[in-house]
């Protein structure tokens, strides 16, 4: 009898193991990973980014945009995987990525005519190929003249919006507090690139083009030195790369939505209740304050 509760007690422990190592210790999308059985507190909180604010604007300096920069390495390859939204599990191509940025449709040229009369930069297709007038002329077979005639792929292409008309980011970060260093670390795992209303959209609202994983960005911030550069307005001699501005916190970012069972934004939970808008933007404000009153309040662990 005791040996069969012995065996009986062993098989109770060891399945208990084995369901604890099925439990995953780190997250495969954090930079510096938090184990699990070091975590006091979490909550996912999903911040707006706007650039163009004042205190975002080291992030978006003219022709050196973060967005500019994210958008040359996707089109380098060098930002292979591009995520569709904030789950970070379904991928999307670059051509979809192209195709939300999209302004207005491009107009095919008319096709060239021996006895049409054609002036400086005119567009017209020749044989399935676009050609730019370079000077006025008539009857000059685009194919055969070359000093009459100009290559031009772009012709005839849509419109697409620029990386500074892409003025937004939304951030997606782990707040935790490791119970064994005692302290709160904010851990970012993705940023949407995000484009405004304002930003002559043709939807008119805030259009999310595409999601990445902040651990894949790093890799491309610590790639491009030269290129990542968050920019001090007040002493360049202190610019920083954007990992570690992200890292100091130098940005301005707006509380979106604190993950709840309904998953349900701030502006969704007031508007259900017929709340008017200015409230959401207290309350956004006021999510910030609890965030820092709970930290200070965790100390006391």
């Amino acid at each position: 009898m005791r040996r069969s509760i012995i065996f009986l007690l062993a098989v109770c422990c060891a399945s208990t193991l084995f369901a604890q190592e099925d439990i995953p210790q780190y997250n495969p999308n954090s930079l510096n990973p938090i184990p699990r059985y070091e975590q006091l507190y979490k909550v996912k909180v999903w911040r707006d980014i706007r650039l163009d604010e004042k205190q975002n604007k080291g992030y978006f300096a003219r022709s050196n945009e973060i967005t500019k920069l994210i958008l040359d390495a996707v089109n380098s390859g060098e930002l292979a995987d591009i995520y569709a939204n904030d789950s970070l599990t379904t991928k999307m191509g670059k051509a979809d990525l192209t195709r939300k940025m999209l302004i207005s449709e491009g107009t095919k040229p008319d096709p060239w005519l021996p006895d049409n009369d054609y002036y400086a930069d005119d567009v017209v297709d020749f044989n399935g190929v676009y050609y730019k007038s370079k000077r006025d002329n008539r009857g000059k077979n685009p194919g055969a003249s070359a000093d009459d005639w100009v290559r031009d792929n772009s012709a005839g292409s849509g419109t697409y919006a620029m990386p500074f008309q892409l003025a937004s980011l939304r951030m997606v970060e782990d707040v935790i507090f490791d119970k064994r260093r005692s302290r709160l670390y904010y851990d970012i795992q993705s940023i949407t690139i995000v484009w405004p209303g304002d930003k002559d959209n043709p939807l008119g609202g805030d259009l999310d083009i595409a999601t990445f994983r902040y651990k894949d960005l790093v890799q491309v911030f610590r790639n491009h030195p030269n290129d990542a550069i968050w920019f001090n307005r007040y002493n360049t001699a202190e610019n920083k790369n954007y990992e570690e501005a992200f890292l100091l916190r130098l940005f301005h970012g707006v509380i979106y939505k604190v993950e709840n069972p309904d998953n349900e934004t701030i502006y969704d939970v007031y508007s259900a209740n017929n709340r008017p808008y200015k409230e959401t933007v207290w309350a956004r404000e006021w999510e910030e304050m609890k965030m820092m009153e709970r930290e200070h309040n965790l100390w006391e662990y």
